[in-house]
Order: structure tokens, then C-alpha cells, then sequence
């Protein structure tokens, strides 16, 4: 069998190892080099650190608009393309290229959360469950048939980067199963996705991360999960911008104003939220790393003596 793969990012670099565990991956498509780091020098995506470690030609186009581009996909001879958090969107004249089409490992159960950011979205909702859709791609966004899915709980603290590593590990063996069945030319029907319960993922931007007080402290729970291990929850705590790593809601009923310091000791910092009491168990300081409540506030006993609230939120 021929295969070729394209994925960008850590989440597509076990379904490469699956695919190409037979030696059956003729070429890797990956993201052009992007500036990262420091220095702002080009980096190389991790599928294509991946595929050059295992000696498979690699090739980084734009888009797939020049006819050579797809003529030298064309060349290839695919019987299948592979497509995991690729980045780009194929146009129809690459979807058909292949024999079977181009099969996407996406980290959802379709049609729930199509879209860039199925994992994020996914927690933040306060989903108890998820999974991998492989699905048989058209030109849609995620809206094509089903081919396999497996579904896995999502546990009351994971968060999205732990969520992240377990999905990757279930979309490698999900289409390993499926590559082993189209290899026994056993065929997969495709399920057309319900109407029914689609909802997207829009991708996560760096303003979301502001934590507001006025909503239920379980919403916002869910929140440092799913904004962890980017682009973290923030707030201001006596004047300081602090990033949370890590929180527990509490079904806590107060007459506080939401934004208040209710209590700030060993166990963390409570926080009235428009519904209950958000404690934060792990901070970061401007500069600094995580640290424990504790230690935070060994760090700024001065801001936070044992008796009185003080703003959550406020500007100084």
C-alpha cells in the first residue's frame, strides 16, 4: 500500500508512526519551516523531525493551488492520504487524488466540535466525553462521513495538554485499525454525520484567557483546564497580573461581590464567582514559574493578610 501522510504539530507524530510502521508512508507533507524560539530562527514542524528521522521524503508547499504541487502529490500514487491537524484545507482536486480519498484523524466525536480546537472546546464546555472520528474528507469543515470513531472520558482535572496526549495516542491506534482493514480490502462504510448536535470549535485566542469572576466558578474551572498548557488563565490579584495553573470550583454560596478574595491560606486562594467559589491551587507570577498557593503567598504575605478580601480583578 501506498500512503502518504500530512500532519504539522506533536498531536499528528503517533498516527505517522502508526501509518508508517510497515514502511507503506511514500511521502510526508508537513507546514513550511516557521520562526519560533529566541532567535526567531525556522523550525521545523515535529511531523517533519519525525519523517526525516525515518528517511520518508518530505514536502512543505504553501497550498495546493499551482498544478505542479498537486502534479507531484499526483506522482506520489497514494492509495490513501493521511491528514492529522495538517493546517491547511485540500481543495477538491487533491481530495481525489488519492485511490480511497483522504482519511483525517480529528479529536472528536463528529459532529460534535468540528473545527481547530475540538480538545480546548471540548473541556471548557465541561464535556465528560470525547474521542477520534476517522472520517473520509470533503470540502467541507469536518463534515464528512464517519469511517471509525472510539470514544474516551474525559476525567474531572484533566486538562487540555493531558487530553491532547491520550487523544494522539487513540487516533494512532484507530487508524492503524483502519489501515489493517483497507490492507484486508475489507471496506469501511462511511456514516454521514447527524444534523443533529454539531457544534464548532473556533480556535482559541489569547483575550479568552482572562478569567470573569461573574460566571459560575465551575465554568471557570473548566476554563484553567482547558486554556492549560495555553494561553493559561489569568487574572489580577491585588494589583498583580497572576496566571492559574491550576483550580478547583466549590458549591459555595457567599453574598460576596464576585472578583473577592474570600480566603487565602494553605489549601489556595477562594475567589467569589457569580455562582460559587473558584480556589486557585497553583499561580505564576510575571517572571516567574508555578507555584503552589503556599508558596505563592509566602511570595506577597504583605498583599494578602490572614483577614480581609481584597480584588480579584481590580486594577490595583
Amino acid at each position: 500500500m501506498r500512503i502518504v501522510f500530512a500532519g504539522t504539530p506533536e498531536f499528528a507524530v503517533p498516527s505517522l508512526q502508526a501509518a508508517a510502521l510497515r514502511g507503506e508512508v511514500v511521502g510526508v507533507y508537513t507546514q513550511p519551516d516557521r520562526p519560533a524560539g529566541r532567535g526567531r530562527g525556522l523550525t521545523p514542524s515535529p511531523v517533519k523531525l519525525e519523517a526525516v528521522l525515518r528517511g520518508i521524503p518530505v514536502y512543505q508547499p504553501e497550498n495546493f493551488r499551482r498544478a505542479e504541487t498537486r502534479g507531484r502529490l499526483r506522482e506520489l500514487k497514494p492509495d490513501v492520504m493521511v491528514v492529522v491537524a495538517y493546517g491547511l484545507i485540500l481543495p477538491q482536486s487533491v481530495l481525489d487524488i488519492p485511490t480511497h480519498g483522504c482519511w483525517n484523524v480529528h479529536a472528536s466525536l463528529l459532529p460534535r466540535w468540528r473545527g481547530a480546537a475540538p480538545i480546548q472546546r471540548a473541556i471548557e464546555a465541561g464535556d465528560a466525553r470525547t474521542g477520534i472520528s476517522l472520517m473520509q474528507m470533503e470540502k467541507g469543515l469536518d463534515t464528512g462521513p464517519v469511517l471509525l470513531s472510539q470514544a474516551t472520558g474525559i476525567a474531572p482535572d484533566e486538562t487540555a495538554g493531558q487530553l491532547h496526549d491520550h487523544l494522539a495516542g487513540v487516533g494512532a491506534r484507530v487508524l492503524a485499525d483502519a489501515l489493517g482493514l483497507l490492507r484486508a480490502t475489507i471496506t469501511l462504510p462511511p456514516q454521514p454525520q447527524p444534523e443533529a448536535g454539531v457544534t464548532y470549535a473556533h480556535k482559541i485566542e489569547k483575550a479568552e484567557a482572562v478569567l470573569d469572576w461573574t460566571q459560575p466558578a465551575r465554568r471557570l474551572a473548566d476554563k484553567v483546564r482547558a486554556f492549560h498548557p495555553w494561553p493559561i488563565a489569568e487574572t489580577r490579584l491585588a494589583g498583580e497580573r497572576a496566571r492559574i495553573h491550576a483550580a478547583t470550583a466549590l458549591a459555595e454560596q457567599h453574598a460576596s461581590a464576585p472578583g473577592s478574595v474570600l480566603r487565602a491560606g494553605r489549601d489556595g486562594i477562594d475567589i467569589a464567582c457569580g455562582e460559587g467559589v473558584l480556589r486557585l491551587r497553583v499561580l505564576q507570577r510575571d517572571g516567574g514559574k508555578p507555584l503552589a498557593a503556599q508558596d505563592y503567598l509566602n511570595a506577597r504575605h504583605a498583599d494578602f493578610p490572614a483577614i480581609g478580601p481584597h480584588a480579584a480583578g481590580a486594577s490595583g
